[in-house]
């Protein structure tokens, strides 16, 4: 599905002669086929390949703050296009309003009471997010919503 994709972008990049999308995609496309691989080439879900491009993503987002850190801004400014790049293939995010509707849902669903149930509550949002929210973003929201009610 996604390799399908990644690989016609790579094309297009060569013919653009774009360096940084090429290189990026082309990463990508080895970390895609490289999971197939391990599933003894089956074709990934599109759970899998989500999973997949959150950790390049989140390898990205590292290497920004600590190139930032360090005062490399020359090789901070090639992460921020490689995930600019990359977020092209995750799905669109869920808004806060949504994600707080169906948070509120889970916890009146599940009877949770205290932040003890955190995780619980956390598992059960991401699973119906279908990687559409970021897990730092439902973490808040779980334990600001948790906090409310004791």
């Amino acid at each position: 599905m996604l390799i399908k994709t990644v690989k016609e972008k790579i094309h297009e990049a060569m013919k653009a002669k774009d360096e940084v999308k090429m290189s990026t995609l082309k990463l990508l496309l080895s970390e895609l086929t490289n999971a197939e691989i391990a599933k003894k080439r089956q074709q990934l879900t599109e759970q899998e390949e989500i999973r997949i491009v959150k950790s390049e993503v989140k390898k990205r987002k590292d290497a920004i703050f600590l190139y930032k850190k360090a005062k490399a801004l020359e090789k901070a400014e090639r992460e921020e296009k490689e995930l600019e790049i990359l977020k092209e293939f995750l799905p669109e995010e869920i808004n806060d309003s949504e994600l707080e509707r169906m948070v509120d849902n889970i916890i009146s669903e599940t009877g949770a009471g205290s932040v003890s149930e955190m995780g619980k509550i956390i598992g059960l949002v991401m699973g119906k997010t279908e990687g559409k929210a970021d897990g730092k973003r439902v973490s808040e929201i779980v334990r600001k919503k948790l906090e409310e009610l004791n």
